[in-house]
């Protein structure tokens, strides 16, 4: 788990470094608002093509291999949006990552499904999407840094892109080596816990329902409204993170040093309530409400700041109030991705999951774009916030449709087989 996080934090870090470089990179090249939030947002539109083949090939070939190979391209492109120079270079590098990251977070979701049980799922997801708080955090200060620097003549934002790019091609060969695909391979488990985990996740795989044919699961209801809201969640996340140091910027005029540090702090929050959540809803097996309620809140943060005069001209009554909306739009993250796992298994979920990321990462180009098309030739972000809010709450709208076996999760309390083979809870002690 601590190196899927590394990997994870790598991921974002790359995504959204681009915000970051906005603050001079849109200067030097003359890029408007609209150009920006289009290149911003045509990262998902490669993105979303390979999203199920991804998923479905780390449950039928190796987890390793593919999640490798992913880091190592993806690394490769974000290095290259440093040597952009018009707008449709920087279209065509951002389109190329996306098409090289594709399958990643789906294919690390279908992976964690192969070594934790449903009961403790959301505990592990939310573990390592801590690293998407944890990249903006890091990654702030960073790019603040690097944009100050001219090495070599060359500005600050390329080598932002060009030395942020490079871990992820490092990660993902240490990825060929270190990651084990399953459990039942793993010489770092004894073989009383590796037949434990194996007995417990078949135990589960055969209370599931018969896998689903792929057109199924395109038809079921529940992936339809998951698909439907995490393209209203994305829409809003995406931006909202990809447009905040620019609006930072233009509310307080700062420097891009400390821009990007304020820009930082809304995501300091994001990390306890991301965790209280996922442990709150592994311990009530509630899922759907620990989705809607965060979400919900997060939209009402953005009307607040839309809506009021005096909050859009004030710099630190703006981050209080983004503070709580990316808390909420963070925090929903480990139950959502636990409600496809309970009324689909194997191939299925990977493909249910695969197709939820894939549609829903439309919204990461439809979020951008609108603001970027709702703020250009004007002073405000006021209306781009207002859509942006309107998208979360119709997403806690439609996780709240979710009925039957996509809502609230049986948790099951596991008894040892036999007195003295396992510790304390039932489990192995691993």
């Amino acid at each position: 788990m601590p190196f899927l996080f590394l990997l994870y934090l790598t991921s974002y870090l790359d995504r959204v470094n681009v915000s970051y470089a906005s603050l001079e990179m849109t200067r030097h090249l003359h890029f408007s608002n609209l150009v920006f939030g289009t290149g911003s947002g045509i990262f998902f539109l490669g993105y979303l093509l390979l999203e199920i083949p991804g998923a479905i090939l780390v449950e039928r070939w190796s987890a390793r291999k593919w999640i490798a190979r992913i880091m190592i391209s993806w690394g490769m492109f974000a290095t290259l949006t440093g040597m952009i120079h018009t707008a449709g270079q920087f279209y065509g590098a951002r389109f190329l990552l996306g098409l090289a990251e594709a399958g990643f977070f789906p294919g690390i979701l279908v992976y964690v499904s192969h070594w934790y049980r449903q009961e403790d799922r959301a505990k592990a997801v939310a573990f390592f999407m801590v690293g998407i708080p944890f990249s903006e955090i890091i990654g702030a200060p960073v790019s603040g840094l690097l944009l100050q620097v001219h090495w070599l003549g060359i500005e600050g934002w390329r080598w932002l892109f060009f030395l942020e790019g490079a871990p992820a091609i490092v990660l993902g060969i240490a990825t060929i080596f270190y990651l084990t695909d399953r459990p039942e391979q793993a010489r770092w488990l004894t073989p009383e816990q590796r037949a434990w985990i194996g007995g417990e996740l078949e135990r589960e795989r055969r209370s599931k329902p018969p896998s689903p044919g792929i057109m199924a699961v395109l038809m079921n209801p529940s992936v339809i409204l998951l698909a439907l809201a995490y393209f209203c969640i994305l829409s809003a996340n995406w931006g909202f993170t990809l447009w905040l140091p620019k609006i930072v910027q233009r509310l307080s005029g700062l420097g891009s040093f400390e821009v990007s540090l304020i820009s930082g702090i809304p995501f300091v929050i994001e990390i306890p309530v991301l965790l209280l959540l996922a442990w709150h809803s592994d311990k009530t097996g509630e899922r759907r409400w620990h989705v809607a309620v965060p979400v919900g809140i997060g939209a009402l943060a953005f009307a607040v700041f839309a809506s009021s005069e005096r909050v859009g001209t004030n710099v630190a009554l703006t981050m209080v109030l983004f503070s709580v909306a990316a808390a909420g739009l963070h925090g929903y993250r480990a139950s959502f991705w636990t409600l496809p796992t309970l009324f689909l298994k194997e191939t299925g979920a990977a493909a249910g999951i695969g197709v939820i990321n894939c549609f829903g990462n439309l919204g990461g180009f439809l979020g951008p774009y609108m603001v970027g098309f709702l703020s250009n030739g004007t002073e405000s972000y006021r209306s781009g916030m207002l859509f942006l809010g309107g998208c979360a709450l119709m997403a806690s709208v439609l996780v709240l449709a979710i009925g039957g076996p996509g809502g609230h999760a049986t948790v099951r309390t596991w008894a040892p087989a036999a007195e003295g083979s396992v510790r304390g809870s039932g489990a192995p002690d691993v």
